[in-house]
């Protein structure tokens, strides 16, 4: 009779590993004198331009505490001025001047200032309370950016009024046909729920009503370009890199759109995260350094894949390409516990989380989780030999997509990782639900039953 020895998962070394003691945001001014968990990070930035910290997974509580802790971390020691978050670029902008002292209410920038419901949780309104209270007595005050598309990336709308917003004094004798509007607001997402109805509504308009929407964007694009000089004489050249910079995103997200409901979903991503890299780019031009966050797909450095595409170019390897050295990745890697639900049905209907398996035997999940115990972070540059072998035959991770799992090249693709042992669905902030359109209340209210809230 043959016996079968289970095989032990592959493991790092613990040279390999450094124990992170929390992702308390305020544990370094609670304990500032023996704290020293992020010494790492200290030495990991060096002279990094952008540092992308990247998550597993939307709307869990532990990716929006790590990345505020770093965050204060790396403005409070090493003089990085930005946040440049996958949230909407224009509504952001409203969420940048909260945070700068302006006179909105937080339930309402939490509500209207960040889109696809990043903003609905009370980790991300602690997040940018504090941005608030540092930029009141700071000597280099924190900005808040958004990089992606808006709208929640179903809508022209946020953008486009944006646009039509600033056209009046820029250019005051020009007439903008009203249909354009007309025939934007026809398809005009108020939330993430609301979307996929919304682009059945685009979907089902006339072939020359589309094309006809397409053409007037880009003629209304190409007027604002050439006459620059006008427009900046006339209002200021901040003001008309914002509306230019909307103006851009309106039109990748018109492609974006046309690709989602024609089939194209391969386009779709190479438009929607050329843009987002043109954007970061943008906000490199007024700061020094900053701080990035998005999804482990967007910022790592290799092709991303989703279930059923061909590989795709992500935001981070357009920065890569043109950053080098100054683009920084640190990558997120998960346990246990629940993410966002990849059953579009369930999730709209509240189930928005949903109980995570154990991580895939050979993934680079499976690695990070067997190698110990708690929270930690480790340095791919810094492996011994036999650590980095480790790595480099963990060829997948999760997705964030139920249990999906993309090919990675992890020594490639990032340069530090941290695991997050266990990770939950983080809490919704009932203030900034108030503030969200019915549908957002509708589907919070039947998930907080579920959950006994």
């Amino acid at each position: 009779m043959t016996t079968h020895t289970p095989t032990t998962p592959a493991r790092l070394s613990d040279e390999a590993v450094i124990p992170l003691r929390t992702l308390d945001p305020a544990a370094d001014l609670n304990d500032l004198d023996d704290l020293d968990d992020l010494d790492w990070l200290d030495d990991a930035i060096g002279d990094a331009r952008v540092v992308a910290i990247g998550e597993g997974a939307h709307y869990n509580r532990e990716s929006y505490e790590l990345r505020h802790r770093l965050l204060r971390r790396l403005a409070e020691r090493h003089g990085f001025s930005a946040y440049a978050m996958e949230t909407g670029f224009t509504e952001g902008r409203r969420t940048d001047a909260w945070v700068r002292g302006g006179d909105d209410r937080l339930d309402e920038i939490m509500a209207s200032g960040l889109t696809s419901l990043t903003g609905l949780w009370r980790q991300m309104g602690a997040h940018l309370e504090w941005m608030r209270r540092h930029n009141a007595t700071a000597d280099r005050p924190v900005g808040f950016y958004g990089i992606d598309l808006g709208g929640q990336n179903a809508s022209l709308i946020p953008a486009l009024d944006a646009v039509l917003a600033y056209l009046p004094q820029a250019d005051p004798g020009f007439r903008i046909d009203p249909a354009l509007r007309e025939t934007a607001t026809a398809f005009a997402a108020t939330s993430a729920f609301a979307a996929p109805a919304t682009m059945a509504v685009y979907a089902q308009l006339p072939a020359g009503t589309k094309d006809a929407l397409t053409a007037a964007l880009a003629g209304l694009a190409e007027r604002m370009k050439g006459r620059r000089l006008e427009y900046v004489r006339r209002t200021t050249a901040e003001d008309y890199e914002c509306a230019l910079r909307s103006m851009r995103h309106v039109l990748t997200l018109d492609s974006v759109i046309r690709g989602m409901t024609g089939g194209d979903q391969q386009t779709v991503l190479y438009n929607r995260d050329a843009e987002i890299a043109g954007t970061v780019e943008w906000i490199l031009r007024r700061h020094e350094r900053i701080v990035l966050a998005a999804h482990n797909g967007h910022v790592q450095r290799g092709p991303a894949t989703l279930p059923g595409m061909d590989p795709v170019t992500p935001l981070g390897m357009h920065l890569a390409d043109r950053l080098g050295a100054d683009y920084l990745v640190i990558g997120a890697t998960l346990g246990t516990g629940h993410m966002l639900n990849s059953d579009a049905a369930a999730f709209q209907a509240g189930a928005l989380f949903a109980p995570m398996e154990p991580p895939r035997p050979g993934s680079l999940d499976a690695l990070m989780h067997a190698s110990h115990d708690g929270l930690f972070a480790t340095d791919l540059r810094r492996l011994s030999p036999h650590d980095a072998a480790a790595v480099r035959d963990a060829t997948v991770q999760r997705a964030g997509l139920g249990e999906h799992y993309s090919p990675v090249r992890a020594l490639d693709a990032y340069d530090v990782l941290v695991h997050l042992p266990h990770v939950t669905g983080a809490d919704p902030d009932k203030a900034a639900l108030a503030c969200s359109p019915p549908e957002v209340r509708e589907v919070f209210s039947a998930y907080e039953a579920d959950q006994g809230v």
